[in-house]
């Protein structure tokens, strides 16, 4: 069975903006998708937001199926757990609205790696979206596209999508879902 794990971002909560409709949506497809508590949102630490998402990834059998769906700073926090891992089990990730340059805002900066190694990570992760508004105020577009060029990875830009979140008034990501949908089906294909 695929579990589909969502990281929110600084300052985030688990039931803020999309996350629980894209959870209530997956729920009708029968697909478990948990969005996690991250540690201290406020004051985020890097080895705190990575220890949680291996704690929820590593205790699965080897041949689940893992997807993490990642928002501002939890794109980031993907990109940092995937650094130190070797996941058997991660087959997908769809990151949203994530940051890649500097900010100069220390909370957020520390989880930034130095150099996304996009090679190591498309070694172990068979598919990837980035999603991203196209004014975004908080995380620039160029981010986005940096991102994906990285990656390999299509990306997709919202028009007026702004930050992607509660506050811009996204309850519900279509394009999240059916990116996942699309996963899930190459997955279910293979």
């Amino acid at each position: 069975m695929p579990h589909i794990f969502l990281i929110h971002g600084f300052e985030g909560s688990p039931n803020g903006g999309w996350r629980p409709w894209l959870m209530a949506e997956l729920a009708k497809m029968e697909v478990y998708a948990c969005a996690l508590a991250m540690p201290s949102p406020s004051r985020p630490r890097v080895r705190e937001w990575v220890q949680e998402i291996a704690r929820h990834v590593t205790r699965l059998p080897k041949k689940e199926p893992v997807y993490l769906v990642g928002h501002s700073l939890g794109v980031p926090a993907i990109l940092r757990y995937l650094e130190k891992a070797k996941p058997k089990n991660v087959r997908g990730l769809v990151l949203v609205s994530g940051p890649l340059a500097r900010t100069g805002r220390k909370a957020i900066d520390a989880f930034l790696p130095k150099r996304v190694d996009g090679a190591r990570i498309l070694k172990y992760v068979r598919d990837i979206v980035v999603i991203h508004g196209d004014n975004d105020a908080i995380v620039p577009l160029a981010d986005g596209q940096a991102l994906a060029e990285v990656l390999q990875a299509p990306l997709l830009v919202i028009k007026n999508g702004a930050h992607l979140n509660g506050s811009a008034g996204f309850r519900e990501l279509p394009a999240c879902l059916t990116a996942l949908q699309g996963m899930l089906a190459k997955n279910a294909a293979s």
